[in-house]
């Protein structure tokens, strides 16, 4: 009688969880919700656009630095060891503060993407906690770590409709 007590109020609570459970658990592709959103395509050709202009700015200043690399070369015989030596610490100094140039560039081009995508998340958590108050949701995953859902739970679409119309654009300055 005791087992059959014990056996009973498991297949109850069971049941019980199993039914309350049915739409708590949803997942979103957050990375599709900040790519494909109308700032977050605006954010990506922002920060396209700014690399390219950075990277052809690098890519010319190298260029600098080659053809004076090759002239120092060229008229190495025709100076003295003592000027030689003169140009030849100019043009490290030019080259390393030009790594230098290359690696801050690289680093603010990087800080200002972060600051972009924390920009995005700050403005989506608020959605997100909203949708769930609403939905009686108890847990949104990232798509990224799902192994297997049925599509009925995956949100993204919807969310991404509430972020463009909330947030059509971003600052990028």
């Amino acid at each position: 009688m005791k087992n059959l007590k014990i056996f009973i109020f498991i297949i109850l609570t069971l049941g019980f969880f199993n039914t309350a459970n049915t739409q708590e658990l949803v997942f979103v592709n957050m990375q599709k919700i900040l790519n494909e959103s109308k700032a977050g395509k605006q954010a990506h050709e922002f920060l396209k656009k700014r690399v390219t202009n950075e990277n052809k700015k690098l890519e010319d200043e190298a260029k600098k630095l080659k053809k004076d690399e090759k002239d120092l070369i060229a008229k190495k015989k025709n100076i003295s060891a003592d000027e030689y030596k003169k140009e030849l610490n100019s043009l490290r100094q030019k080259n390393v503060s030009y790594q230098k140039k290359r690696r801050d560039t690289n680093n603010n081009l990087l800080r200002k993407k972060n600051d972009i995508r924390n920009q995005l998340l700050k403005t989506l958590n608020p959605i997100l906690t909203k949708y769930m108050s609403d939905n009686n949701i108890q847990i949104i995953l990232d798509k990224k770590y799902v192994v297997m859902a049925n599509s009925k739970t995956d949100l993204t679409n919807e969310i991404l409709k509430i972020l463009d119309s909330q947030l059509k654009s971003i600052d990028l300055k």
